[in-house]
């Protein structure tokens, strides 16, 4: 087993010491490793660690250490079906890892993980906890109970393979956020001094995560309206909610949908990482918010920050969310309401939501 030379380590190191940390999923999951990667990668500057991940997630990696290196996997080509996974597997061997983490635990991965078991490499993978998660949603015996993060779970695994890390990490970019010089000569290219820039990203893969867009456009309004410098940018991808955001703007002159000024994930994060303040769902533009350092204004509905998905160093005082006995009711908001009528979203008023984001705000004017 390999012995670390960082915080919590052993003085005795292996040389060469590398690691491969795999998590395929969706990007919000993705973006939570972030803060574990950079923390194991600075405690133990003698190891090399690889993170293998779907293309989109590079941004998020590149750069972060100079000891991190990011490999994609393509599942729709390259390394699809079971040839594809055993292609993967010959690139992956090649790399001579000394210890592999699986911070996935699905299909593929557990492939993965059995052929490295099989050649005798040094592997763990992460524990989802789902007994307790199981508990969080059930309908007549509900344990309402804040189980591990994803942040603990992923260190856990490190731990297990003998990098034990404490959790240090505060953004991609240096404190006074990305370049804005990306943007050339437009009128994004420097925020003035008295304006502010708020984000909003409405969006969520599932109804029971996405506030009624009646309310939202509801509080752009309020928001509007007492903020008349303040930029307001739109977060999302999609026709749907492209269409959605080009009609608010129309209404609301000071509002810029974020992909006509940055054209690429890398763009996306330096505009979000001069943000004040970002309202989004339980989604992946929390922890996209959250991996650059701007505090977020979650609204929560089907699901909650009890399952362990609060952004990285966010504030619970910030959370938008109503006590009912049927929340929450999914872990990931992809169940049906059972009651019909999404009342954990439905009951929030805009003004909730808009008394979150003036906290914020107030809480920046006065730093």
């Amino acid at each position: 087993m390999p012995e670390g030379g960082g915080k919590g380590g052993k003085t005795l190191i292996m040389r060469n010491e590398h690691i491969l940390i795999m998590r395929f999923s969706a990007l919000g999951d993705v973006a939570m490793l972030v803060p574990v990667v950079y923390s194991l990668a600075t405690q133990y500057p003698h190891l090399r660690v690889t993170v293998l991940s779907r293309a989109f997630a590079r941004p998020l990696f590149e750069g972060l250490a100079p000891n991190v290196n990011f490999m994609d996997a393509d599942f729709t080509k390259e390394h699809r079906g079971l040839m594809g996974l055993n292609a993967l597997y010959r690139r992956l061997k090649a790399k001579h890892f000394t210890a592999v983490a699986d911070m996935h635990d699905v299909l593929r991965t557990k492939y993965l993980r059995m052929r490295f078991d099989f050649d005798r490499f040094h592997v763990a993978h992460v524990d989802k906890h789902r007994a307790g998660k199981k508990r969080l949603v059930n309908r007549k015996k509900k344990s309402l109970v804040q189980q591990a993060t994803s942040f603990q779970n992923y260190a856990d695994v490190l731990a297990r393979l003998g990098y034990p890390v404490q959790l240090e990490f505060r953004s991609l970019f240096p404190p006074h956020g990305g370049s804005l010089r990306v943007f050339g000569q437009s009128e994004f290219s420097e925020k003035k001094s008295f304006q502010q820039w708020i984000g909003i990203a409405p969006f969520a893969a599932h109804p029971g995560k996405v506030y009624p867009l009646e309310k939202m456009e509801q509080v752009i309004g309020m928001l509007s309206a007492k903020h008349p410098n303040a930029r307001i940018f739109f977060f999302g991808a999609g026709e749907r909610e492209r269409k959605c955001f080009e009609e608010w703007s129309k209404k609301y002159p000071r509002c810029v949908i974020a992909s006509s000024v940055a054209k690429s994930l890398q763009e996306e994060l330096v505009l979000m990482s001069h943000l004040d303040v970002m309202l989004s769902m339980d989604s992946a533009n929390t922890h996209l918010a959250s991996a650059v350092d701007v505090p977020v204004v979650c609204v929560w509905g089907a699901t909650h920050p009890y399952a362990g998905f609060m952004g990285w160093r966010q504030a619970e005082d910030t959370a938008v969310q109503l006590s009912l006995p049927c929340r929450p009711c999914s872990i990931f908001g992809d169940k049906p309401c059972y009651r019909g009528d999404l009342a954990c979203m439905a009951g929030i008023t805009p003004e909730m939501v808009v008394e979150k984001v003036e906290l914020v705000l107030d809480h920046k004017n006065k730093r």
